[in-house]
């Protein structure tokens, strides 16, 4: 064998398995947008991104083994969703996924019309301009929304059940035009007027009005109060959790990990169940299925929590009634 081909044929030998790795489909990578931080917006963060991956395994996909994610997060700043979805854009990733509201979602769909993305949990996203429809979404977006205003007038019924010689209840909520927001303040006056409880409204849009809301409440002689859903309220959880204690109201949020960390009592979705569906979605997309196909999803497992220690600071006897509904019972 002259050198001539026996170098063309060595060559060839270690060009064969370049193009077999060449030939073979990268791992799919997920973009995952968040409000908060590497440990998640709450302290339950870590429990919702294992409830996400969890999402993932029931349709065969493992982090780090077939399918990668990359994070980006907000860190508690709204403003930073456009450039960072732009960022994951960038990376030319399988699937977007948004933990951050109707904010997050709409950064994702203004920076790509091609990537698929996944909502965690909006408003109203039909409302919002995200889809066309719950049924039909129609373009690049999916998800699970969180629209569910007629949860606020159950946690008000709760509320006085739970605390019955409540006469006027606060109602925290962070003003904008979302529908969302609209539609859970005309059930609020709905169901206090049925309650024949007074409703004040009291409004912030950050942790810098915090204060100032709780200051309105004593002025007006709030009984007890009720949170409305948010992303930054959520985030700021054990600042709401602590001002409600110092200020003796008793109180109702949206969330477990608000009762976990010293609340009252919640009633809402079950974020997990929600984020595990999530990631169901995701692993279908990765394999091949179009969110245009994939209907929006809506929230289908509600939980009461009570913390009982909460009750006994501030020298409230839960009705045994209301304690027999609860589906966690904090002591």
């Amino acid at each position: 064998m002259d050198r001539r081909r026996f170098i063309a044929l060595f060559g060839g030998a270690i060009a064969l398995p370049c193009v077999a790795a060449a030939q073979q489909k990268a791992m799919p990578v997920i973009g995952f947008l968040d409000i908060g931080g590497p440990q998640g917006p709450t302290q339950q963060g870590t429990v919702f991104q294992a409830a996400f991956r969890k999402g993932l395994s029931e349709t065969g996909y493992a982090d780090s083994q077939n399918v990668r994610i990359e994070y980006r997060w907000a860190e508690g700043q709204p403003e930073r969703f456009p450039a960072l979805a732009t960022e994951l854009v960038t990376l030319n990733v399988d699937v977007i996924a948004t933990a951050g509201g109707t904010a997050a979602a709409l950064a994702a769909k203004r920076a790509t019309t091609s990537i698929p993305i996944v909502m965690l949990g909006v408003g109203d996203p039909v409302a919002e301009g995200l889809v066309a429809s719950l049924a039909h979404p129609g373009g690049n977006i999916t998800g699970l929304s969180a629209f569910t205003p007629e949860l606020i007038g159950k946690r008000l019924e709760l509320l006085k059940q739970a605390v019955p010689g409540v006469n006027l209840i606060a109602f925290l909520l962070k003003p904008d035009a979302a529908r969302s927001m609209e539609a859970g303040l005309k059930e609020a006056e709905v169901a206090a007027r049925a309650l024949g409880v007074g409703l004040q409204v009291v409004e912030a849009r950050g942790p810098e009005d915090f204060d100032r809301a709780f200051a309105d409440m004593s002025n007006a002689h709030a009984d007890a109060l009720a949170v409305w859903t948010t992303p930054v309220f959520n985030l700021h959880y054990q600042r709401l959790v602590d001002l409600a204690a110092s200020h003796s109201l008793p109180t109702v949020f949206p969330w477990r990990f608000y009762v976990t960390a010293g609340g009252l009592m919640s009633y809402g979705t079950d974020v997990d169940d929600m984020t595990r569906r999530g990631g169901t979605l995701v692993g279908k997309i990765l394999s091949g299925a179009k969110p245009a196909d994939l209907p929006i999803e809506q929230p289908t497992k509600f939980a009461l929590v009570i913390n009982l220690k909460t009750a006994n600071a501030l020298g409230l006897t839960i009705p045994p009634a209301i304690l027999d509904l609860a589906d966690e019972v904090i002591e």
